[in-house]
């Protein structure tokens, strides 16, 4: 093999990993749910297809676990996440989970209160009703932080 092709069979199998040692890990993600909760598991899956590692702690009582974990109850759905020293409750795209990570506000976590359609795990066909993803502050009070359009 010429010098050159060694270089560039070197260099393209360099590339790849370069790319993923640039890439900063995400941090693992901790759910508390119900063991019977289908959509919390779809959710799970969600966020395990963006890349998160994910523990689920299957609990009897979610308001307990939500209460210990420091989320108000205002904004409680079916399931709460731990992830980065964030709280996630409900069903919180990816998206926006790895834009608060990056972002690093003070905050408690973000929160999608009740089970909107069309909402990952919630995917109900066509139908997607219009949500809210709120940043819930230190103080327990909350801001918009991101916008759903429904169908």
């Amino acid at each position: 093999m010429k010098r050159r092709e060694l270089f560039v069979a070197a260099l393209a199998a360099a590339v790849p990993a370069l790319a993923s040692a640039a890439a900063p890990a995400l941090p693992p993600v901790q759910v508390w749910k119900s063991p019977t909760c289908g959509c919390c598991g779809a959710w799970v899956t969600h966020i395990r297809q963006a890349g998160f590692a994910v523990e689920v702690h299957e609990v009897q009582d979610i308001d307990a676990s939500r209460r210990q974990l420091g989320m108000p109850a205002v904004y409680g759905s079916c399931h709460t996440a731990r992830v980065g020293g964030y709280l996630l409750e409900g069903h919180v795209p990816a998206a926006e989970v790895k834009r608060l990570l990056a972002m690093k506000p003070l905050a408690v976590g973000l929160a999608v209160p009740g089970m909107p359609a069309g909402s990952p795990g919630m995917e109900m066909g066509a139908q997607r009703d219009a949500y809210e993803v709120l940043l819930v502050e230190k103080g327990g009070a909350a801001r918009v932080f991101a916008r759903y359009n429904g169908a």
